[in-house]
């Protein structure tokens, strides 16, 4: 199983994105500080592996979508690097971040969203709980073009088989 742990500077040139068709965003810096940890405000956790090695991030925005409290939710995002995809590690460490949320917070809903043509990150969050609630047209600008994302989301009600 994965291991989420608060970022480290050290982390950060690991840390870049990119090395798939879904991270065409345009030019972006590096990193210049760890993310927060703090699971109430938006943030990130690094991902590392059984055997200790940096393998990427997952990374929360928090959106609401009513006017109270309640109707606050995290959507999470995850960046792999391509070593490291393939195996189940991405599923795994959503799944832990979604755990740690329901664990930690109040949230009763996590959303994530993926490309349409993003079938294996589809497949990781179906394997990890989410479920697909449906299509964003063209939602994302990306590579010169917008792009559709399927919105998947867990809620705390959820059963989960990972």
């Amino acid at each position: 199983m994965p291991l989420l742990r608060p970022q480290r500077p050290a982390d950060l040139p690991i840390l870049v994105g990119g090395d798939s068709p879904f991270d065409e965003f345009g030019p972006r810096g590096p990193k210049a500080v760890p993310a927060p940890p703090d699971l109430d405000s938006d943030g990130g956790l690094t991902v590392v592996t059984a055997a200790g090695e940096v393998a990427g991030d997952v990374s929360w925005r928090w959106q609401q979508w009513g006017p109270n409290a309640g109707s606050r939710c995290p959507m999470i995002g995850i960046w792999l690097h391509p070593a490291h995809r393939g195996v189940g590690l991405g599923t795994q460490a959503q799944a832990e971040l979604a755990s740690l949320f329901f664990q930690h917070t109040t949230t009763h809903r996590i959303e994530a969203a993926t490309d349409v043509e993003n079938v294996a990150e589809q497949r990781a969050l179906e394997r990890a709980g989410f479920r697909r609630d449906g299509t964003l047209r063209e939602a994302q600008w990306r590579d010169g073009a917008y792009h559709s994302c399927h919105l998947y989301s867990r809620l705390r009600t959820d059963r989960t088989a990972v």
